[in-house]
C-alpha cells in the first residue's frame, strides 16, 4: 500500500519541508502564501507534489489536497508534524491487520495543553467519542474517501468563522455514510511546539464555538455532551469562568445556532 501525505501549509518552499516534517512516502503539499505555482521535486525517492495559491483557510487547503490525491492511503498533516522513521510502513501495516478499517487514526504526540486523547487500544470509533481526534491522526483509504464524498467544513478550522472542530465534523460525517473507522495505538510522529493558529486560550470564543460544533456534532445530545466535556476538562479549562460559566457560553451557542437553523 502507498501512503501518501496531504499537508496544508503556509509560506513554505519545496526544498526545506519535506525535509523538515520527516517526509518518507509522496506527498501532497497545499502551500497558502501569496502566488500560484505548481512544482514537483523528488526527496528521497518519493514523489512530492507542490502547490501554491492564494486560498486560506485550512477546510479550503485540505480539500484541494483530497483532489490531488492519487496514493492508497492519505494521510493529513500540517507544517508542524514531524513524522518517525518508518511511519509510512507502520500505517500500511495497521490497514494490512484490520481489512474492515476505511481509516485507521494514530498517536500524534503533542503539546500537553493540546492534547485531547492519547490512543491505548485497538478499537471501533463511535459518534459520541469522534470529537477527540484531530485531524492530523486520519489515515484513510482513498478510494473509500473520495467514495464517500466528504470534504473539510469551511466554517470551522483556522481561517474560518468558527475556531476549530473541522476535523472532528469530517470524520463524524464519513462515519454517519456508512464507513468504518478505527483506532491503532501507534505513534506516527510529533508536533511541533509552537503558536497555535486559532487557540488563544479558554476564553468565551473558545467555549462558545464548541458549543456551535457541538450542536452540529450530537444534535439533541449536544448539551449533555458538552457538560461531560468540561467535567472531563475542567482542571485545564474552567480556571476563567467556572464550570457553570464554561456550560453556559457553550449553551449559547448550542442554542444560537439551533434558532438559526429553525428559522431556516
Amino acid at each position: 500500500m502507498k501512503v501518501q501525505v496531504l499537508a496544508s501549509v503556509m509560506h513554505q518552499e519545496p526544498k526545506h519541508i519535506p525535509e523538515q516534517m520527516n517526509i518518507g512516502s509522496d506527498a501532497v503539499f497545499i502551500n497558502q502564501c501569496d502566488r500560484y505555482a505548481y512544482e514537483e521535486t523528488d526527496f528521497k525517492g518519493h514523489r512530492i507534489r507542490f502547490y501554491s495559491c492564494l486560498d486560506r483557510g485550512i477546510g479550503r487547503s485540505r480539500n484541494a489536497a483530497i483532489l490531488h490525491a492519487d496514493g492508497d492511503i492519505c494521510l493529513f498533516a500540517d507544517e508542524d508534524i514531524i513524522y518517525k522513521d518508518g511511519y509510512e510502513k507502520a500505517i500500511a501495516e495497521e490497514f494490512e491487520r484490520n481489512p474492515q478499517a476505511d481509516m485507521i487514526l494514530f498517536n500524534i504526540a503533542v503539546q500537553k495543553e493540546r492534547q485531547t486523547y492519547l490512543i491505548t487500544k485497538r478499537k471501533k470509533v463511535h459518534w459520541y467519542n469522534c470529537g477527540r481526534y484531530g485531524a492530523v491522526s486520519f489515515a484513510v483509504r482513498t478510494d473509500r474517501l473520495l467514495e464517500s464524498g466528504v470534504m473539510f467544513s469551511l466554517l470551522f478550522g483556522g481561517g474560518a468563522r468558527y475556531s476549530n472542530g473541522e476535523d472532528s465534523l469530517f470524520l463524524k460525517q464519513f462515519m454517519d455514510r456508512g464507513f468504518r473507522v478505527y483506532t491503532a495505538p501507534v505513534l506516527i510522529g510529533r508536533e511541533q511546539a509552537g503558536r497555535s493558529s486559532w487557540f488563544e486560550g479558554y476564553n468565551h470564543k473558545f467555549f462558545y464555538d464548541r458549543g456551535v460544533l457541538y450542536y452540529y456534532l450530537y444534535g439533541w445530545a449536544a448539551h449533555a455532551m458538552a457538560l461531560r466535556f468540561l467535567l472531563k476538562h475542567r482542571s485545564v479549562m474552567c480556571g476563567k469562568y467556572g464550570l457553570l460559566a464554561a456550560f453556559h457560553i457553550m449553551g449559547e451557542g448550542i442554542r444560537d445556532k439551533g434558532r438559526k437553523q429553525a428559522k431556516k
